[in-house]
């Protein structure tokens, strides 16, 4: 029973994985510009007209490791497509396996096997 809802789980994470590039294709075919919420400090200042405190003291704390979903080279056609879909398999693999490295840590440390 239990692998069953593994695999149904998995073929849910492979469907979203093959489905993200439309959140670019979506944006860039209605001209609509980046993805609801993934604005950076200068966009928000462009739709607000100013950068809230908190989001200028925080915005230098984090960048990310893959800058745009996508790999230098690789910007634009079907291979930023697929470096979206690379990016999103790296970071659902790191948040999988540091979950997994989590998880078996606490059982340890609570004495369970």
């Amino acid at each position: 029973m239990r692998n069953v809802k593994f695999k149904k789980l998995l073929i849910g994470i492979i469907i979203l994985i093959v489905l993200t590039p439309i959140g670019l294709i979506l944006p860039e075919k209605f001209k609509s510009g980046g993805a609801w919420g993934e604005w950076s400090a200068d966009e928000i200042e462009k739709i607000l007209g100013y950068v809230p405190e908190g989001l200028k003291r925080l915005s230098k704390l984090w960048s990310s490791p893959i800058t745009d979903y996508t790999f230098s080279g690789w910007e634009s056609g079907v291979k930023g497509y697929i470096g979206y879909i690379l990016s999103g398999i790296i970071g659902i693999a790191l948040v999988i396996g540091i979950s997994f490295l989590i998880g078996k840590f606490l059982v340890r440390k609570n004495g369970n096997t």
